[in-house]
């Protein structure tokens, strides 16, 4: 039996030679909360309670999870059947069936967006069994605070966040159908809170998961579409407003390269520049998530570099990545971890090998969880051992098991 989230508590707590009450004065909780879920009373908990727990001692949120959330995040054979259920049912409940609705009192929205808030944090810490642990709770809880919510708009567009974060995580995971679910809910949920920015990051995600579906036509159109409805007035507009329009107008190139169109692809990523070089050094506000938050010249770069490697110019990637600035080296974003893959795909390409391994270690111990999903890794270092000359060495042979590449 896997252990549980208070058995995995209980002993990394025990191997920090730490009390249930040191812990729980560490973490700013109450004693009977530590004692509850290591006793398995309480089988799941808050991520903003979770979080908490693994910062007193001192490891990763997702280490706490030991149930089928890990290994669908690890990306283990036979793992979804189980480890989605849970989300299913939150995203997808049966009319006229009890939705999982939480006993008691309705959270508030504050609560709610707390809560949305440490999850998106564990989103983009790479900490995917943290968040898909955390998902349907805070699903289940949105839908009940919405319920009796005085402040419906604010109701509905805490939803189409959470069925955003919900979407990308699924899009990670392979997930596609059931991220379909969780983006268009989103979109509808933005609709009806009457938040275009919200509206306009959730068909962000949606083009995404077009892409990964090789829809590379509805994907340009549908951001086009959808930035040409926000485009801002550069001289008044919000960093917020600036920043979805050119994600959009991003998304939107990443097709036009995938459909042979590298001209366009070129101009819509010069307008984003545009909107980047506007935002400048503001920050787009502490109450944007996601998508908006991430945006600036920095990723507009390095949708350049993508442009190049789809381009199959691996000499453009490599003088491209020279103008880039360094990257970050704790919690380090997809988007990020993206161009590094195209940096080394462009080295594998060069035969440079060494240096291409050198870029997929560093991935591999920032974040190997987001790693082990990603095909065009695998595809990397399947090149690169079909070039190998010698026996693998114990950390090619882990990469090559991380990401699933044949030996």
């Amino acid at each position: 039996m896997e252990p549980t989230l208070g058995d995995n508590i209980a002993r990394i707590r025990r191997q920090r030679t730490v009390t249930q009450e040191q812990l729980a004065e560490r973490a700013g909780i109450s004693v009977e909360t530590i004692s509850k879920l290591e006793r398995n009373e309480r089988t799941s908990a808050r991520m903003l309670t979770t979080s908490a727990i693994a910062r007193a001692l001192g490891v990763p949120t997702s280490s706490l999870y030991g149930d089928a959330s890990t290994a669908a995040a690890r990306g283990e054979p036979d793992h979804r059947p189980a480890s989605l259920m849970e989300l299913r049912r939150a995203l997808t409940p049966v009319p006229g069936l009890d939705g999982g609705e939480p006993a008691g009192e309705p959270p508030s929205l504050d609560q709610v967006a707390a809560e949305l808030r440490a999850t998106d944090a564990a989103y983009h810490a790479n900490e995917y069994a943290a968040a898909l642990a955390g998902l349907p709770r805070l699903l289940v809880a949105t839908r009940a605070a919405a319920d009796g919510a005085a402040d419906r708009r604010r109701a509905q567009v805490l939803g189409a966040r959470v069925h955003h974060l919900t979407g990308n995580l699924l899009i990670q995971l392979r997930a596609l159908d059931l991220a379909y679910c969780a983006l268009t809910a989103a979109l509808d949920s933005a609709e009806a809170g009457e938040d275009p920015i919200v509206g306009a990051t959730a068909m962000q995600g949606m083009c995404w998961l077009l892409l990964r579906q090789g829809r590379f036509g509805e994907a340009e159109r549908a951001a086009v579409t959808t930035a040409d409805q926000i485009e801002p007035r550069f001289s008044r507009a919000r960093p917020a407003e600036l920043a979805a329009w050119g994600w959009l107008l991003l998304g939107a190139a990443a097709a036009a390269d995938r459909d042979n169109r590298p001209d366009d692809a070129g101009q819509m990523i010069d307008a984003a520049a545009a909107a980047a070089a506007r935002i400048g050094d503001r920050e787009p506000g502490a109450d944007h998530l996601m998508m908006v938050a991430g945006f600036g010249a920095g990723q507009v770069e390095k949708q350049r570099v993508e442009s190049a490697a789809v381009a199959r110019d691996a000499g453009r990637v490599l003088e491209l990545a020279e103008r880039m600035p360094p990257g970050p080296r704790a919690g380090v974003s997809s988007g990020y971890n993206r161009y590094l893959l195209d940096v080394a795909w462009a080295h594998t390409d060069l035969g440079q090998y060494s240096e291409a391994k050198t870029v997929l270690f560093g991935i591999r111990d920032q974040a190997p969880a987001w790693l082990r999903h990603q095909r065009y890794a695998t595809d990397i270092v399947e090149t690169i051992n079909a070039a190998r000359r010698r026996a693998m060495s114990r950390e090619e042979a882990e990469l090559t098991a991380l990401v699933g590449a044949g030996l």
